[in-house]
């Protein structure tokens, strides 16, 4: 398979990431609320950085601002110095100008990776899934002990609504509750939380293809679908692409559970960056071990081409950011 249209992906996600990585050493920072009286404290910061910054393949926050652009049309996120004028004009109230939408969208983008980490550095405590590796490194609780881990995800959780929360000349008040309500019922128990605790108590079971899909649409889905509905409405265009949109996050939302599950039999625990060969080990219901590994990666393609036939209904006039995002997850090595 190959992309209908030419398009340069690296270059695309060089410039993303880039915006992306300072906002997000930015935001989560000591120093980041300067202007109150108080600072977050340095111990619990540094546990938050660790689990934010230098890992991690950021895929929500690029189908955040992939969504963005499709639907705006518009030319992407700004560099990132230019954050430091947005929140000085925010301070002062003075009114920003055209580029307060590419604004929203990279608040949407970081506020949506916090919640990510969040969930990890919780997962990965002995509590729930137990691991000692995540992104190439020890993981928060193994680094700096359970109770601060358990901490810094809360603080990471909290942080990401305050993003999505600015004063009203970054974003009005009717898109932060809307963006508020996409990423809150992603996360919660209809969402991330709710599939977390179905696989837990699925752990020794044999699930049906269907309880399969149902967990990881809400354990997986849920955040990445949410992610590209969340860049559609930081472009402040009412669009009739809504539905194709959520019918593509879907898709490629159950497509990433999918290859992280052949992933977890096939490569090792250096590629992935994580325990290889943990679901297995623990008895976890996966898609590999109820349809074998052959059907499996038939089955990511055919997600595949459901999202990439989504795309094309969406009627949208440039779709290739999120057309590419759909391959690189199905064609990942890690």
């Amino acid at each position: 398979m190959t992309l209908t249209v030419a398009f340069d992906l690296n270059r695309w996600m060089a410039a993303q990431l880039d915006a992306v990585e300072r906002a997000l050493d930015s935001w989560v920072s000591v120093d980041a609320s300067a202007d109150l009286d108080h600072h977050a404290p340095a111990d619990l910061m540094a546990a938050m950085r660790y689990a934010v910054l230098d890992g991690g393949k950021r895929l929500r926050p690029l189908l955040v601002l992939a969504a963005f652009e499709a639907v705006s049309a518009g030319p992407g996120v700004p560099p990132a110095p230019r954050l430091e004028e947005v929140d000085e004009a925010a301070r002062r109230g003075v009114a920003l100008d055209s580029a307060a939408p590419e604004q929203a969208a990279l608040r949407a983008a970081c506020a949506v990776e916090l919640i990510h980490a969040y969930s990890l550095v919780h997962d990965d405590m002995p509590c729930m899934d137990n691991d000692v590796l995540r992104r190439g490194k020890a993981t928060v609780h193994v680094q700096f002990g359970e109770a601060s881990a358990l901490l810094a995800g809360d603080a990471l959780q909290a942080l990401a609504f305050e993003l999505l929360t600015p004063e009203l000349t970054v974003m009005s008040a009717q898109q932060q509750a809307h963006l508020c309500r996409l990423l809150s019922r992603a996360a919660g128990c209809t969402g991330m939380a709710g599939g977390q605790a179905i696989d837990l108590a699925s752990v020794g079971l044999q699930l049906s293809e269907a309880q399969l899909q149902q967990m990881h649409r809400l354990k997986t889905g849920a955040l990445l679908s949410a992610s590209v509905m969340m860049g559609a409405a930081c472009a402040n265009i009412h669009s009739c692409a809504t539905g194709a949109l959520q019918e593509y996050g879907a898709a490629i939302g159950l497509a990433f559970q999918v290859v992280d599950d052949i992933l977890d039999v096939t490569a090792d625990s250096a590629t992935l960056g994580k325990t290889a060969g943990k679901d297995a080990h623990s008895e976890k219901p996966t898609y590999v071990s109820l349809m074998g590994l052959n059907q499996a990666s038939a089955f990511a393609k055919e997600l595949l081409n459901q999202a990439l036939a989504a795309l094309k209904r969406s009627g949208l006039a440039d779709v290739r950011a999120l057309e590419a995002l759909a391959f690189m997850v199905v064609q990942r090595s890690h």
